[in-house]
């Protein structure tokens, strides 16, 4: 008979200095299973000023900033139809998918429902 036991992977990330006093807690628990790496990763960067965004953001059309905020106020296209006023639900796919434009008067309306700027929709 054989039995096979497995500890689980501990990670613990703790950013800045280490007290003394935590790391020989570490120590005593995990022996010399411990494994202590730093990273300088503490410079921020602003996502909006990185050559990534910007050539994300040349790809986009108005469409698709449509969709992503349909989605992440959780609504169906049918859902943000009703909300624009009956809009059909094919309407707004179109719209999403670059086959229908949309009109300054819908990017008012949509600025609206999600709290943005229009800038956002044409």
């Amino acid at each position: 008979m054989q039995a096979v036991v497995k500890m689980p992977h501990i990670e613990i990330n703790i950013k800045g200095e280490i007290p003394p006093k935590l790391l020989s807690v570490l120590e005593e628990e995990y022996g010399q299973d411990i494994e202590i790496t730093e990273e300088d990763d503490e410079e921020l960067v602003d996502v909006f000023e990185t050559d990534w965004y910007r050539e994300i953001k040349a790809r986009m059309i108005p469409g698709d900033s449509l969709r992503t905020y349909r989605e992440n106020f959780g609504l169906t296209q049918a859902e943000l139809g009703k909300r624009l006023g009956n809009i059909p639900r094919h309407h707004i796919f179109n719209m999403e998918h670059g086959t229908r434009n949309i009109s300054l008067k819908m990017a008012k309306k949509l600025s609206k429902i999600f709290n943005i700027s229009l800038e956002r929709f044409i």
